[in-house]
């Protein structure tokens, strides 16, 4: 498997758009068409018809996605926006880590 800079359950913050500034988890990546979803971010309203798990039907907000280029990762340390760098630790094993601060994003 390949790793990418965002994964899904990142926190990331949005760079551009109308909701530039906010803070959100990634919750699906679509790697075909490099756009991400963001919890809480680019809501847009469907018109949802009843069915089981919404019985009432009518507008619903939801998620858009957006695209991968528009979001940066969260510096754990810091807690700004970084890039994302790769690094092979002493143990042979590849991780993330946040370009600014050098921390590791995950192991």
């Amino acid at each position: 498997m390949a790793m990418c800079k965002i994964q899904k359950d990142d926190e990331v913050v949005v760079l551009a758009g109308r909701d530039k500034g906010k803070r959100g988890k990634v919750l699906r990546i679509i790697p075909s068409d490099q756009r991400v979803i963001v919890q809480g971010v680019n809501m847009v309203k469907r018109h949802q018809s009843a069915d089981q798990k919404n019985p009432q039907g009518g507008i619903v907000e939801k998620e858009a996605s957006i695209h991968i280029s528009n979001v940066a990762t969260v510096d754990p340390k810091t807690g700004k926006s970084s890039r994302v760098g790769f690094k092979i630790l002493e143990k042979g094993q590849k991780v993330r880590f946040a370009k600014k601060s050098g921390e590791v994003i995950d192991v």
